[in-house]
């Protein structure tokens, strides 16, 4: 029996991919075991149970780059964790005995995925950003096989190019089963009205947060008939987003138009949006690719070597959306380009079409085949 243990997470960007491989090995072998490490700490703490998958906790902090009393503090606790991270991944592994291991990015996947190689089991890494992060740059020197979502990855050595294969990235099954009337439809709105769909990814962000509130105080002062879904966020500092637009004037709590929530059912309200407002997480953009949806984009300038930027400028570049960095929006930027946009509906139709061009339909299937080696001299093996 196959068993294969995935590593990654910390946020939905590196757990849904990962929960996504493990949905495409199953459907080759129904019989095989999973196993996924994680932070306990973290999303993946929660969402991988929920999906049915065994879950092994493994410690992991990521350094702070910005010097400040607090990320000393953050950095020294970093510091602790990682001493100990070799023998909290010898752990997992001697337990579940896997015969491949895959790790899909984050702080996590790191030790999980060279403890494996060092012991001798056949390792496989996947890279969702358009810019190779630096736990896919140490790794690829010593995995397998490199899986990549788009060709435009350039920044991993000469030396391992013969071990890449470009995938795509994977994405849940359930992106492909609504149509757009139908998620309309069971959201409470007027299939033939627009839907504007917003998310700061899984745990919110402050700047898309504002933006957002703004743009539904433009909506109510102007009567502007957009039906409109926004996720906040899990972080703490949120947990008063919608009182607080309601304090500001945005009636939320008794708006039909209006879906405003901590995290929401993204393949629906994905399936159910004209246009999409978000981050430039890898996962959303493959994910936005897959439904065929426009989108405004702004990335995160939080993350390592501006990964955001680059992953954005790869649908900007194709006609399938607009990248606004944080640094140039003004209290305007994105409700100008909204009203610009639900007031060209020809406009929105061309940027869907051009997303869904982006799509690799056949991710499953290359991913498969990238693993599919591995698996065989793995099996060979036990």
């Amino acid at each position: 029996m196959l068993r294969v243990l995935l590593a990654g997470g910390g946020t939905a960007g590196h757990i849904n991919p990962a929960l996504a491989i493990a949905e495409i090995i199953k459907s080759h072998h129904p019989d095989a075991e999973f196993c996924f490490a994680g932070n306990p700490n973290k999303l993946e703490a929660k969402l991988v149970p929920q999906n049915g998958y065994a879950f092994e906790p493994i410690i992991v902090e990521g350094f702070q780059r910005k010097i400040t009393p607090e990320n000393i503090k953050r950095n020294a606790k970093a510091l602790y964790y990682l001493c100990s991270t070799s023998k909290q991944a010898k752990r997992i592994i001697t337990k579940f005995k896997p015969d491949i291991v895959i790790g899909t990015g984050g702080y996590v996947s790191g030790p999980v995925v060279r403890k494996a190689a060092q012991m001798g089991i056949k390792t496989a890494i996947h890279e969702a950003n358009a810019y190779a992060g630096v736990t896919t740059k140490l790794l690829s020197k010593i995995v397998d096989t490199i899986m990549l979502t788009v060709k435009e990855t350039k920044n991993l050595d000469e030396s391992v190019q013969a071990k890449i294969v470009v995938t795509g990235l994977p994405v849940r099954k359930a992106f492909e089963l609504k149509s757009k009337a139908d998620a309309k439809r069971e959201l409470g709105f007027d299939e033939n009205e627009i839907c504007i769909l917003s998310s700061g990814g899984s745990l919110g962000s402050k700047v898309m947060n504002e933006n957002v509130a703004r743009l539904l105080k433009w909506y109510q002062d102007n009567n502007i008939k957009v039906n409109h879904v926004h996720s906040y966020g899990t972080y703490v500092d949120y947990a008063n987003y919608v009182d607080n637009l309601e304090k500001q004037g945005v009636n939320v709590k008794n708006n039909k138009r209006l879906v405003v929530k901590e995290y929401v059912n993204m393949p629906l309200c994905m399936a159910a949006a004209d246009l999409v407002i978000s981050r430039c997480g890898a996962s959303t953009l493959a994910e936005l690719e897959a439904v065929g949806r426009g989108a405004i984009l702004i990335p995160s300038p939080m993350v390592a070597e501006n990964h955001q930027y680059h992953n954005g400028m790869v649908l900007e570049n194709a006609g399938a959306g607009f990248v606004f960095e944080e640094k140039n929006i003004t209290e305007n930027t994105i409700i100008d380009k909204v009203s610009e946009l639900i007031n060209a509906p020809e406009k929105l139709e061309e940027l869907s079409k051009n997303a869904a061009a982006l799509h690799i339909s056949d991710t499953d299937e290359r991913i498969y085949n990238a693993i599919e080696p591995l698996i065989k001299v793995a099996m060979i093996k036990s």
